[in-house]
């Protein structure tokens, strides 16, 4: 189904709010029962997370049982609180002693800036959509794709002053492993090139056409517009964009926490040719990554899933620029790729 939900024992749950100056969501990836290695790397100037140190590999906690993608900025981290809470009540995480009910959770976590994107600044997630988006992940259909768009922490993303938002994909390699990515995208970058208006991921992924010239014309003076019309609204306060585009990759080989680590590194890439430019100081662009450990690799074939990070991070964050939609509210007017350039 070309999603992160393809590697086996992954779910995806999504909490949202719109409307009522609300335009923000949090995303929860859950791993299997009894968690998944997990590494992360941050790149961007301007990082929001929680739990991030126990993911080096010198530390202590081997495994993790979900991440949590989420709006808000600092503020929505408190969505990881509701995250912890849920998987104690599951008796799963950290186990201290031999009663099982002795848990303690580890739920890495990073936000990104969506503050006052729907007219209200203190409308933002709290622990409660971190609980709803768990329970939405734990009761979706084992390796169904999860939503893509303006869901979850993509609900008030904005990239480029166009929408963003949730985005997701995945590749078998020939030697049978999985790796997936879901993307919530949100950049003071560009997904677009100024001269052509194709989005920069499909020149890696395969275009489908570029725009003529009249409607990339057109395409830019309405977003230029919205950028100011976005501005207004927000009474000058929408400047200097405040963003950071979040991921988590996933494989089902087995990776140790080092090889982890170096995938959410290399994964980065992907990032880096999707969007122009990225890692800016006023972006927070982390990439978590969990390996379920179901299929065996030769220490050679880690590169190609090294590889294959890379490469579904840049079609994840192509998705989330198609499966956006248009968002015109008191917080700002944010026009999708499709909208624009009449695809979708």
């Amino acid at each position: 189904m070309d999603s992160l939900t393809d590697v086996h024992g992954l779910l995806v749950g999504h909490s949202q709010r719109t409307g009522d100056g609300w335009l923000t969501g949090t995303t929860v990836v859950l791993a299997p029962e009894g968690g998944a290695v997990a590494a992360v790397d941050v790149r961007g100037g301007g990082p929001g997370t929680r739990e991030t140190d126990a993911l080096d590999p010198r530390n202590l906690v081997q495994r993790v049982e979900a991440v949590v993608l989420t709006g808000g900025s600092a503020f929505g981290l408190d969505a990881a609180s509701g995250v912890v809470a849920w998987l104690e009540e599951q008796g799963r995480g950290f186990r201290i002693g031999a009663d099982p009910a002795r848990v303690v959770p580890v739920v890495p976590a990073a936000c990104l800036f969506d503050l006052g994107r729907g007219g209200d600044w203190r409308a933002r997630p709290d622990a409660a959509f971190g609980r709803e988006a768990a329970e939405a992940a734990a009761a979706a259909p084992m390796g169904a794709a999860p939503p893509q768009g303006n869901v979850g922490a993509g609900t008030g993303a904005v990239a480029g002053g166009m929408k963003g938002g949730v985005g997701s994909a995945s590749a078998v390699l020939p030697n049978g492993v999985t790796v997936g990515a879901l993307a919530a995208v949100n950049a003071v970058g560009s997904l677009v090139d100024g001269a052509s208006g194709v989005l920069f991921g499909e020149v890696w992924t395969g275009s489908p056409g570029t725009p003529s010239p009249e409607r990339h014309a057109e395409a830019a003076r309405r977003l230029a517009a919205a950028r100011e019309e976005s501005e207004r609204r927000w009474e000058g306060t929408a400047a200097p964009p405040l963003n950071t585009t979040l991921a988590v990759v996933a494989t089902d080989a087995e990776l140790d926490r080092a090889q982890s680590q170096k995938l959410a590194g290399t994964a980065h890439d992907g990032l880096a040719r999707a969007i122009r430019p990225v890692h800016l100081l006023h972006d927070g662009d982390t990439v978590f990554t969990l390996a379920t450990g179901q299929h065996a690799v030769e220490p050679a074939a880690v590169n190609d899933v090294l590889a294959a990070g890379a490469d579904v991070l840049t079609r994840a964050v192509v998705r989330a620029a198609l499966s956006a939609r248009t968002v015109d509210g008191p917080g700002g007017l944010f026009p999708s790729y499709t909208d624009l350039y009449g695809r979708g």
